[in-house]
């Protein structure tokens, strides 16, 4: 039994119908992470295509970060990122320790600072008010994936000085140490480049392309409490979200 299904006639490129054979073979475990894929001869006798077509959906994959390659080794699937899931309001280090993954959060600083005025409407504050600035790196497995500046309430943020935040996540400490009901969070996503600064907690070349995320954190009365900008690397990590589509009834007279 082959393992790859036959090229089809289509208008798609060769190279996209090899990069979605191997990308199947992958996806559903038939090649596993650190495995190595054939070489480009083998695939291209497979696919009756040329090398240079090959090597065109293998620098597809690669770019995706599906596949790596070792210089006189091969090509091997890589190792899955670490994933979160965004339609669950849960801590990152919740996420991930559920996942198998070791978290370790490096606290870069931990002030009271005055809330710029996007901090403080957001958090529903006055704009002459303070608040609490923690600044935090997070590592999975040892590899630092993202920079994550948070924005609290002094009288929240104050009782946190006093918490092990290196191991601990956020969310779990207002929840279960406070007694304070999280209900949901709104979100914004975007793109930066990685400043000079950011490039160097992430371990990033100036420039590099990261996710930026606002997160607004909100508890069940209502109270807006949270705020975060959350840096993230793309490289090294994921996050999935579950889209439903609406369905609406049409009236067949309109």
């Amino acid at each position: 039994m082959t393992l790859f299904r036959a090229l089809e006639s289509s208008a798609a490129p060769l190279y996209s119908q090899v990069r979605e054979r191997l990308r199947e073979r992958i996806v559903d475990g038939t090649y596993e992470p650190e495995a190595r894929l054939p070489a480009e001869s083998e695939i291209s006798a497979i696919f009756s295509v040329s090398r240079i077509t090959v090597r065109q959906a293998l620098a597809d994959l690669q770019h995706e970060g599906l596949i790596v390659k070792v210089p006189g080794k091969g090509t091997f699937v890589a190792q899955p990122k670490p994933t979160q899931d965004l339609a669950r309001l849960e801590g990152f280090g919740e996420a991930m320790s559920r996942r198998g993954h070791t978290v370790i959060n490096r606290v870069l600083s931990h002030l009271t600072v005055p809330a710029e005025a996007h901090v403080a409407s957001q958090l529903h504050l006055p704009a002459s008010a303070r608040v609490t600035e923690i600044r935090r790196v997070r590592h999975v497995d040892d590899a630092p994936v993202s920079y994550e500046i948070t924005y609290l309430p002094t009288r929240i943020g104050d009782r946190l000085r006093g918490e092990n935040l290196a191991e601990r996540d956020i969310f779990l400490i207002l929840e279960t140490d406070y007694g304070l009901s999280l209900s949901h969070a709104d979100i914004q996503i975007g793109a930066v480049s990685a400043d000079t600064a950011l490039a160097k907690a992430l371990d990033l070349a100036p420039g590099t392309a990261l996710l930026r995320i606002e997160r607004l954190t909100w508890t069940i009365d209502g109270e807006p409490l949270d705020f975060e900008y959350l840096y993230v690397r793309g490289d090294a990590f994921q996050y999935t979200l579950r889209l439903p589509r609406r369905t609406t009834t049409t009236n067949p007279g309109n």
